[in-house]
């Protein structure tokens, strides 16, 4: 066996072990994060969301105050408290809504409650409804 061949087999054997070691890795990694809610889509294409009131606790839900109403492209801008579930402080951002028709409850300044997910295209509110 000449010197060449040892070193060919002998980095064969490394990258081997090393691809090996890598793969067990990422597996660990990946079986051991638990499954978002945002990670699935529902049959339509549209971010999984809880439409089932059960689901929703109102603890999940965030206090918010309406800045601007957009109908026409579902958007609503709310100033918002900490959004826990998304890892995000309190600021006003615009979030999509499903159906446009929930915005004509709602004018500039109300006091609303709601969640909110990542979708696809942005950030949605969902479970968007007037602050007791």
């Amino acid at each position: 066996m000449n010197a060449f061949h040892f070193t060919s087999v002998t980095c064969s054997r490394t990258a081997t072990a090393i691809t090996t070691a890598l793969v067990i890795s990422l597996v660990a990694a990946f079986s051991a994060s638990p499954a978002r809610a945002d990670d699935h889509i529902s049959a339509h294409g549209a971010p999984a969301q809880a439409s089932d009131a059960a689901s929703v606790h109102t603890a999940d839900l965030v206090d918010g105050e309406v800045r601007k109403i957009d109908a026409a492209n579902k958007k609503i801008t709310l100033k918002h408290g900490e959004l826990k579930n998304l890892g995000m402080p309190g600021m006003t951002m615009v979030f999509q809504v499903q159906d446009a028709a929930l915005l004509d409850k709602f004018k500039v300044g109300d006091k609303v409650r709601f969640v909110a997910e990542k979708g696809k295209g942005g950030f949605v509110a969902t479970q968007l409804q007037p602050a007791p």
